[in-house]
């Protein structure tokens, strides 16, 4: 039988340096890879790791769970080989190299810059072995741990029951491989058994089986297959499955075992405050409970290959997930690039193949960040043609940049098509969302739309009470977020829609919002420890226990004409308690209530609301006189006017847009062509290309000006790299580009 020893402490040494004892899972990265700056430390660091002593007759092995970029492993010196690629399972057959007694094993692990994806992308690659590192000891006989990190069983299960099994054993010559069937009660339901090939085909019958039926019933069977000789049974491995069925209708979305579940989740990246990606199995955990909690019944594992303890915890909470690969951004020409995005996408779908919860693979994310070509078609196509020939039961998709045009043959490489769209965040209006879904799905009525990313961010220290795109408020997220989930409800054509993101983030190039090395739009905070206000507003759409929240916590201080009071809820109506005393009472409209100028007395005021028997959380709040301008986040360079000159603030009027007249309203490529207007923006493209958003992207090439960054407006442009484009500085280029005529 199979013995697995997991391996938890380590001697590491980075760049040369001397080493010292380490806990595994481990990066090197766990702070600067989240404090800004963009120059988190990317290198090779060292592992050395004592290991087991063999038993005789037994065969020895090292699996890991996840390294990242390279990670290149020795046996007593001896070179057992190399991995490209920093999410998947890789395995290696230490027995030649095994000594009596004294066993290590080094691993050189290697982030530094490659052609090994991901390469460019708005999120921190951490270095180190970050996942579980195992010892594992079998039989000769066993089932194939060198096939490329899967369990070398693979289940296909139909919903009429019938049930293929393709199992790996190796040096089973004589021997017997029985299969038993469990259900979730663990009662064996179907069995066989057969002479031992290197390649055996089981078909197994499972009568009247209890489907996956994702939230409402995540029903798992096992297959628990054992290689025997004789009475001994020589090795075992048990998978979890589910049968279900599905499919995606261009005009009522996503089904499930024929029923119509309109997809709404979430998308997940898998690093903590202060841990990086070396996360524990409890911290996995808390991120299920969370999206559960949320409401959410999909999410979108980005962008890269999970843990396996987190697809297995889909499984059983029963969320519908899209699973991909980190093909992102920027494509990188050349074979080793190529040749990456193939065993990547092997990998993820042959190590996930068994999980009942896994719906979509996902060939890239944003690809078109960089400019189109033919090779990146090529290599598309490629993936999408890997896909279906490996596993023909499911989805393929892909997220396109938001700026791919809808005619884009891109569009037509995958089953299904999503879109990550940030109108009312780095461009357009929230508003924007609706008219341009109705018209991709006007002009392709028989495409599958979604919305892959969508999100706004919110930093909780900053509040308004008059909140606009950028200020970073958590109010501002709550009306952005509230908008999108309008949108959605009306157009059920939309296969699914993923928020980015449940979770902050590390992004170590991004310095935004007064806070550096982070993504700010999640739901709930980095750290796990705080709900944001916009996570309310989506429990109240999604779930159905009755729920109620008063937001504002954090946005004590009150002035006159601060003082409106916001409720979420998904019950019919309700009512205001202000000090103990019912305020009043109003219906719940899209699932807010939101009452005005709330009447507050001097000193603190407590806050809370309720509907029969369903009441909210508790706030305080405090009647001020002026407002509190530690709420309000410093704006760029103008930060001492902020403070120090607020009438001067009130005074500026609103930017002019003369109609006939260039402005900052139109397209950079189109400013570029008019050497008028080229000469006024050029400071500003140099800053922009310069800026932590656009280099942590990769977009600081020429030729972005006629690809990402020519399509933008030149207005969202300057909203993305908000931190050097103060409104003085808006203002001036502005007024130069308004006394330029347009032909």
């Amino acid at each position: 039988m199979r013995t697995t020893t997991l391996l938890t402490s380590a001697r590491f040494s980075k760049g040369g340096e001397p080493f010292a004892t380490v806990a595994l899972p481990h990066t090197w990265n766990a702070k600067d890879g989240q404090d800004g700056g963009n120059d988190y430390w990317r290198g090779v660091g060292t592992y050395e790791i004592a290991i087991p002593d063999p038993t005789d007759g037994k065969r020895q092995f090292i699996e890991f769970k996840g390294a990242n970029h390279v990670a290149t492993v020795y046996c007593n010196g001896r070179l057992m080989g190399e991995h490209k690629g920093g999410f998947s399972t890789f395995r290696f057959d230490l027995t030649p190299a095994m000594k009596p007694t004294g066993n290590v094993v080094r691993v050189d692990v290697s982030n530094a810059v490659s052609d090994i994806y991901p390469q460019t992308a708005d999120f921190t690659f951490f270095g180190g072995l970050y996942r579980e590192v195992s010892f594992i000891e079998t039989s000769p006989a066993h089932f194939d741990l060198m096939k490329g990190g899967t369990s070398a069983v693979f289940v296909t299960p139909m919903v009429s029951g019938t049930t293929r099994l393709d199992l790996f054993p190796v040096e089973a010559e004589g021997c017997t491989v029985s299969v038993d069937l469990k259900d979730a009660d663990g009662a064996v339901v179907a069995s066989g058994s057969a002479p031992a090939e290197p390649h055996l085909v089981m078909t197994l019958a499972v009568k009247a089986p209890h489907l996956w039926n994702g939230m409402a019933d995540p029903y798992c069977y096992t297959a628990e297959a054992s290689i025997t000789r004789g009475e001994e049974v020589l090795d075992t491995v048990a998978v979890d499955y589910g049968y279900r069925s599905f499919h995606v209708d261009p005009n009522t979305g996503f089904w499930l075992n024929g029923k119509n579940v309109p997809l709404h989740g979430v998308a997940r990246h898998q690093d903590r405050l202060d841990k990086g990606w070396a996360i524990s199995r409890a911290d996995h955990e808390e991120d299920i409970a969370l999206i559960k909690e949320v409401g959410a019944n999909t999410v979108r594992l980005a962008h890269y290959q999970h843990d396996q303890y987190f697809y297995d915890l889909c499984d059983h909470t029963g969320f519908v997930v899209w699973a991909e690969i980190p093909f992102i951004s920027r494509f990188i020409p050349g074979k080793e690039a190529h040749d990456n995005t193939i065993s990547q996408m092997t990998e993820l779908i042959s190590q996930n193949y068994n999980h009942p919860s896994i719906f979509f693979w996902g060939i890239s994310n944003e690809i078109l960040i960089g400019k189109d070509r033919e090779d990146l078609r090529r290599n598309l196509r490629e993936l999408n043609a890997l896909a279906k020939r490996m596993d023909p039961s499911r989805m393929t998709t892909m997220a396109q940049v938001s700026m791919t045009p809808m005619e884009s043959e891109h569009n037509t490489i995958t089953d299904v098509v999503s879109y990550n769209h940030y109108f009312g965040w780095y461009f357009g209006e929230a508003s924007d969302n609706g008219p341009w879904l109705d018209k991709f799905h006007a002009l392709y009525p028989d495409r599958c739309l979604g919305v892959s990313e969508y999100g706004s961010e919110a930093i909780t220290k900053w509040h308004s009470a008059y909140p606009e795109n950028h200020d970073y408020t958590e109010e501002y997220a709550c009306e952005y977020h509230h908008e999108m989930l309008k949108t959605f409800a009306t157009r059920p054509y939309l296969w699914a829609t993923h928020l980015w993101n449940m979770f902050d983030f590390a992004a170590d190039g991004r310095d935004e919002g007064g806070i550096q090395g982070r993504n700010n739009k999640g739901l709930v905070t980095y750290d796990r420890k705080l709900k944001k206000d916009a996570f309310y507003i989506y429990q109240a759409y999604w779930t159905t226990e009755p729920m109620m929240h008063v937001c504002g916590e954090r946005f004590v201080d009150r002035a006159p004409g601060e003082r409106n009071v916001t409720v979420y809820t998904n019950c019919p109506t309700v009512t205001l308690v202000v000090n103990g005393v019912e305020v009043a009472t109003l219906p719940a409209e899209d699932h807010a209530a939101v009452f005005k100028d709330v009447a507050l007395n001097d000193g603190p005021n407590i806050v809370t609301a309720k509907c029969g028997d369903v009441t909210a959380n508790t706030i305080t709040l405090k009647a001020v006189a002026e407002h509190n301008y530690a709420y309000d986040l410093p704006e760029g360079n103008d930060a001492a006017n902020w403070f120090d000159d607020p009438a001067a603030r009130a005074a500026r009027k609103p930017l002019d847009y003369p109609e006939g007249f260039y402005s900052i309203k139109d397209r950079v490529v189109d400013l570029l062509a008019n050497s008028e207007t080229a000469a006024v923006i050029h400071d500003a493209m140099q800053v922009f290309a310069k800026s932590s958003m656009m280099s942590m992207m990769g977009s600081d090439k020429e030729d972005d000006q006629g690809g990402f960054m020519g399509t933008m407006r030149l207005s969202d442009m300057m909203k993305m790299a908000s931190k050097s484009f103060s409104s003085d500085v808006k203002r001036q280029i502005n007024e130069a580009l308004t006394k330029i005529k347009k032909n």
